[in-house]
């Protein structure tokens, strides 16, 4: 079984768009979008839910009043300013429990912190593993690491060679929750010097955990300027650039429509479905 990550310095890129297209183009496969703190893949999958379940994260504190002698401890300890009235502020609370530990008449308890949800689902183009965090929540990269184990779980129960995987934007734990184990993580750039600038960092977060690494240049024409020194770039990095796809506003229409652009008349089909075949070579499927 072999996995492929889409992932991007920043937001924006078309990562995406990307990775909804190589689910129409592929076969035996299964999706998972792990860019649980802003999921929009099932968006342009139009996917039918087969199951449920609850993730649950670190445990927040709760104050037994009847417990509470008011001595302020708790509150003094807390960095995050969560314990106001007597009462901890959910969304203020990171869950670090000092508060609990430090307690001297034992008024603090630890409460189950339902922190979002993950998936299971049907599309047209294949299997769905995907999820939702909830709001002022952390623990994303625990919740990555489910989603991408429920993708293989299910790939292996349906005999399925391939995990399709959009990933997290950015260098964060998220990200590095998401590479860890794949097979082949391809960087979608955007020829914008905020893109180029973050693309340095990701091609950094890769070569420290030892991912195979491709590069494709989305809009590339938009700025051929920039798109040349992302090129320059990544032969200084020794990373190949093995696709540049042209700016279309067909991807707009298609995102409106909740579809792959990969499904609606556009100038850049030829040049998804040659970043693929370049992909498949990489993979070695």
């Amino acid at each position: 079984m072999k996995e492929l990550t889409v992932i991007s310095g920043k937001g924006g890129t078309g990562k995406t768009s990307i990775a909804a297209s190589f689910a129409v183009l592929a076969g035996n496969h299964v999706l998972a979008d792990c860019d649980v703190d802003a999921a929009n893949l099932h968006l342009l999958l139009a996917p039918e839910i087969e199951s449920r379940q609850n993730f649950w994260g670190m445990p927040r504190a709760e104050i037994v009043t009847e417990k509470c002698t008011d001595c302020g401890l708790c509150r003094e300890l807390c960095r995050f300013g969560a314990i106001k009235g007597g009462q901890v502020d959910m969304l203020a609370c990171e869950g670090c429990l000092v508060c609990y530990h430090a307690c001297p008449a034992g008024a603090i308890r630890q409460v189950e912190n339902l922190a979002g949800v993950w998936y299971i689902s049907r599309t047209r183009y294949g299997p769905f593993v995907h999820a939702r965090l909830g709001i002022a929540q952390d623990n994303s990269g625990k919740l990555v690491a489910e989603v991408r184990r429920q993708a293989r779980k299910l790939a292996e129960k349906e005999g399925k060679s391939l995990i399709i995987t959009d990933g997290p934007p950015g260098i964060g734990c998220p990200v590095i929750s998401a590479l860890g184990g794949t097979d082949l993580a391809l960087v979608v750039v955007e020829p914008t010097l905020s893109s180029l600038h973050d693309l340095g960092r990701v091609l950094q977060l890769t070569e420290h955990f030892g991912v195979k690494t491709v590069v494709c240049i989305n809009k590339w024409d938009l700025d051929r300027k920039i798109s040349r020194q992302v090129e320059n770039a990544c032969r200084d990095a020794g990373v190949p650039v093995i696709g540049r796809i042209g700016y279309d506003p067909a991807v707009t229409v298609a995102a409106r429509e909740g579809k792959p652009v990969i499904r609606v008349p556009s100038t850049v089909a030829e040049d998804i479905v040659s970043l693929w075949a370049c992909v498949q070579k990489e993979l070695g499927i």
